[in-house]
């Protein structure tokens, strides 16, 4: 079993930045790819971001290219999700999970509670 808890959401405004953290207890991060996925209220959860257990692939939603970066450190059993030049659409609460793929899908094994990141205009 592997527990996820997220941490870094917040309240800023436009332009701002904000590094999330996703921290794995039970079992070693390191076998696990990662993804960060996003819920806004009344829509669907959707892809964001993710990386594989190495750090040689990762692959990011369209929607948040060129904006946030996915990285870990798996001494440390953390993912990041660096995100800068917030936008109000980016609104919306913050999940990681992690699976045996970088899946693009919420096909993953272990996820946390989320993190609400809320960005003012």
């Amino acid at each position: 079993q592997v527990q996820l808890v997220e941490s870094g959401g917040g309240l800023v405004q436009a332009g701002d930045s904000l590094r999330l953290s996703c921290v794995a207890s039970g079992r070693t991060l390191s076998s696990y790819a990662v993804g960060w996925f996003r819920q806004a209220p009344g829509k669907e959860r959707e892809f964001v971001a993710a990386i594989n257990w190495n750090s040689d692939w990762t692959g990011y939603a369209n929607s948040v290219k060129g904006r946030f970066t996915i990285s870990r450190d798996n001494a440390k059993n953390t993912v990041y999700l660096q995100m800068n030049s917030l936008k109000p659409e980016d609104t919306a609460v913050y999940y990681c999970a992690a699976g045996r793929l970088p899946y693009i899908t919420p096909d993953y094994t272990y996820w946390g509670q989320g993190t609400q990141v809320t960005v003012s205009s």
